[in-house]
């Protein structure tokens, strides 16, 4: 799931704290990095971007793109979900590129959780929400009556998916970059070598500091 990147739309909140500018350069490279990360992995990969009439595909060529649809972000995780089991009857693990630094082993675990008959993967994220879900078959229940953009989407997530009587596993929790602290988090993971990301290495340093 990811936005196209464009100045004043993406990472609003990092943005009043290191500009618009920076902001979108940052977002830019985090799309390119984990695009490249990706292809290490031996899943089939489907971009879902927004807004539906943005050229996204020219950032990743050579790569499945499709819009993203609905009002919310429910709607469009749901809508996203569904595309995929439509084209393969496998479980569908969906990420953002809000965590570029995402360790890959996090996504196979899921991957092998849901092959194993666990029903929804989660992956916490430091803020309450959750930087990874995974479906062994559609679950909408999941997406529905969520209050999207709070620190309580993992929990209310987790009782839905639980109260479903859908069997769920938690992966190891680790930041978005959304403000100032998640900003300073992918510093020091990059300046400790865990990931390499060429782009936002560069973008991180010619972005100004956050206040």
């Amino acid at each position: 799931m990811a936005r196209h990147p464009s100045r004043g739309s993406v990472k609003t909140r990092l943005a009043s704290e290191i500009g618009a500018e920076a902001a979108w350069r940052l977002y830019d490279a985090f799309v390119r990095d984990l695009a490249d990360r990706l292809k290490a992995l031996e899943f089939p990969l489907t971009w879902a971007f927004w807004p539906p009439d943005a050229p996204f595909q020219t950032l990743v060529p050579g790569t499945r793109c499709v819009p993203q649809v609905g009002g919310d972000l429910g709607e469009r995780l749901e809508h996203a979900v569904g595309v995929c089991f439509d084209v393969v009857q496998a479980p569908v693990i969906i990420i953002g590129v809000d965590s570029p630094h995402l360790d890959l082993a996090r996504v196979r675990e899921a991957a092998e959780a849901l092959g194993a008959g666990v029903d929804v993967v989660l992956g916490p994220a430091l803020d309450g929400g959750y930087y990874l879900i995974g479906l062994r078959v559609p679950s909408a229940v999941v997406f529905r009556g969520i209050t999207w953009g709070s620190s309580s989407v993992l929990a209310e997530t987790l009782s839905r998916a639980r109260g479903a009587g859908l069997r769920t596993q938690l992966l190891e929790p680790t930041f978005d970059v959304d403000d100032a602290d998640g900003l300073r988090a992918l510093r020091a993971v990059l300046e400790a070598g865990e990931v390499e990301l060429p782009r936002t290495r560069v973008a991180l340093a010619e972005a100004p500091r956050a206040r």
